[in-house]
Formats: C-alpha cells, structure tokens, sequence
C-alpha cells in the first residue's frame, strides 16, 4: 500500500430522503441497507481498507453518531475521526481533514467518499481507485469519478467529459458539472454518451486542495491560520473554534466549479448512491435483473417478475407491481392493487407513498414530526 494515499469517508448526513426507515437517530450510513450484512459505513471502510492503509482512513461525522461510530467500526481510533459539532456541508470537514492529513504527510494524494453508497465490484473499484490516485499524484487539479448512466436519472448529478487528457487511465477534462437535471435533460445526457453519474468520490493532492480553499472560499481564508495550526499537530479530536460560523457549503460549488483543473475518471465498476427510495428501487431492479442468470450477491434484499422489492421482510402481492417495501424484522405485508409506492416502516411509524413524489414524502414526514411534538 502506498503511504501517501489517504481516505475522508463522510459519515455525517441525515438520510431523511429515506425516511422512516432513515431517521436522525440512525441515519442511513449506519443501516444494512442493500442486505448485504453490514452497514453502508462498514462495507464502505471495508472496501476503501483493501488498498489504503486502514491509520490513513479518517471519518467525519456528527458528535451525536460517535457512540454508532464506536460501535459499528471499534477499529477505528478517535484519533482518525472528525467529530463535527454541527452539519456545514462537505467542504467544512475536507478542510479540516485535508489540513490534519496534510501535516501527517505533505505529498498526501486523498480520496473523499461518501458513506452511503453501493458498490458491486470491489476489485475493479480498486484498480479505479489506484488510477485516480495516481493521477492526482502527478497532476494539480481534481479528479469526479463518473459512472456511465444506465437510465435517465434525475436525482443524480451528471458530469460531462471533455478531451482526453491520459486515454490509459480513462481519464478526461470535465466540460461540465449538472445536479440533477429535470427529465428531459437526464435523457439526453445518457442519450449522448458524453454524460456521467457523479459518484461523489474526489480524488485530490492535499496541498491543492488546501490552495484552492484559501483561494476560492473567503470565509475560510480568514479563518484558516487556526485550522491549518490544528493541522500542524494533526489534532483531529479538537474541533476548530470557528468551525460553527462556517458557511454551509458543498465542496463541489466552493471549490471544483471555480477550479480550472477538473478531471473526469470513467469508472468500470457498477454504483449506485443509497439516496431516494425512487432511486434505490431503480438501483435494486437493474441489479437483480443483471443477476438473473447469474450467482447473485448475498442479499435478503429481494425482487420479483412485476418490479416488487422487498427489504428485510416477507410481502405477499396480489394484482400490484413496481412496489418497495421495508419492514422491521418479522413483519410481513400483504398488498394488492398498488402500482409504484414505498411501504415502509420503523419505529412505530408506517409511511405509504407514491415511490416518485420525494414532496410527498417530505410533507408527511413534516406531518409525522409535528404530530410527535404534541
């Protein structure tokens, strides 16, 4: 393993578009979403531990979610966790770590990756991985990992590439950077063939991040003679001062959008983001049917012939297709006549939904919350 390599898992997110199977006492990094037996943050510290040295994997999450954090991966030190007394988007904790890890190791080549996500081949997803690191070792600029679309996705960003900058590695100049296009435009981009999923994964030097910060971001640069004194001593476990007057921003609209040195790596494994119920039923049935004739992954997460999924349950269905159902353990439901909804259930609450209405969803756990502090 390479010394210079470092990961950021981001661990700290409220998963409420998975709501109420998500909640903000268990968020969804934390559950075994796909049934593959172990957490989303667990397959993902898995995964990253197979090719970088597991004292060079940092996770950022809430201080509320430390004692999950504990519990879930007990390998892992204090020492490598960023504990964020409150949510400021991701660029506040890729600045603290990358100012700690810069310190550890000034030639650090970094990976940020999110904590909820699925990936179906974890050797070809190393071989990616190593490329982009390799890069980003020899190169200035960031690298987006891109997944090639297999349907019009709307609830995924899209990034298009540009020329060809290393045609060994795959790896291009992005054009263009869309979150979330409206139906028509999500056509279009996987019609093109020029479009990718933005996976969420970065790769990066450490000292060009940290350039870019101060450059691009003011509220950072008057800030940061005291986060880069934290990482002179790479003191993860103190949490910077300032850090709850941060800005809430994304690293993706702070930085990459007003960087001039944007790569896009095209990535040969299968992924898929655990975001939207809508998402994740698409997600589900491309995979079981892509297993079809095939040996398929471990899973009690199961799909029939009529689009029907279910999660961690049993569920009978009668005259009823393209459903979802999630169920605590030993729970079994039995539906007839519905086309396309979420039927979930956690913690005494039942949600049933149109599985493409995230709105509705919204409202009714609006509605559930206000009715709770009653």
């Amino acid at each position: 393993m390479n010394p210079n390599n470092y990961c950021l898992i981001l661990a700290g997110g409220l998963g409420s578009r998975l709501w109420p199977v998500s909640q903000s006492t268990l968020p969804k990094q934390f559950l075994d979403i796909g049934g593959a037996g172990r957490t989303l943050i667990q397959q993902t510290y898995d995964r990253i531990s197979r090719t970088i040295d597991p004292n060079n994997i940092f996770v950022s999450t809430l201080e509320d979610y430390l004692p999950i954090l504990d519990q879930q991966l007990p390998q892992l030190p204090r020492t490598q966790v960023l504990a964020e007394p409150i949510r400021r988007g991701t660029l506040a904790p890729v600045a603290w770590a990358t100012s700690a890890i810069s310190r550890i190791c000034p030639d650090a080549r970094i990976i940020i990756t999110p904590a909820d996500q699925i990936i179906y081949d974890p050797d070809i997803f190393d071989k990616d991985i190593m490329r982009g690191l390799d890069f980003v070792g020899t190169h200035d600029g960031v690298v987006t990992i891109g997944a090639r679309p297999s349907r019009p996705e709307t609830a995924y960003g899209y990034v298009q590439a540009g020329e060809v900058v290393d045609e060994q590695a795959r790896i291009h100049r992005v054009k263009t950077f869309t979150e979330k296009p409206n139906s028509d435009f999500a056509q279009m981009f996987t019609e093109s063939g020029e479009f990718f999923w933005n996976t969420g994964l970065f790769l990066f030097g450490a000292h060009y991040m940290l350039h870019n910060i101060i450059k691009h971001v003011p509220e950072y640069r008057d800030e940061f003679p005291e986060l880069a004194d934290l990482g002179m001593s790479a003191a993860t476990d103190i949490v910077p001062k300032f850090y709850s007057a941060l800005p809430n921003l994304s690293m993706e609209y702070a930085v990459l959008e007003r960087t001039g040195h944007n790569y896009l790596l095209k990535c040969d494994f299968r992924w898929a983001d655990v975001g939207s119920w809508q998402s994740l039923s698409s997600d589900i049935t491309a995979t079981h049917t892509q297993f079809a004739n095939n040996p398929r992954p471990a899973s009690d997460v199961k799909a029939d012939g009529r689009g029907n999924i279910t999660m961690h349950c049993e569920a009978l269905f009668d005259n009823a297709e393209e459903n979802i159902v999630s169920l605590s353990s030993g729970q079994q439901a039995v539906i007839s006549g519905l086309k396309g909804y979420v039927i979930a259930e956690r913690g005494g609450i039942i949600m049933i939904c149109p599985k493409d209405d995230p709105a509705a969803m919204r409202r009714l756990q609006t509605l559930a919350h206000m009715d709770a502090l009653q």
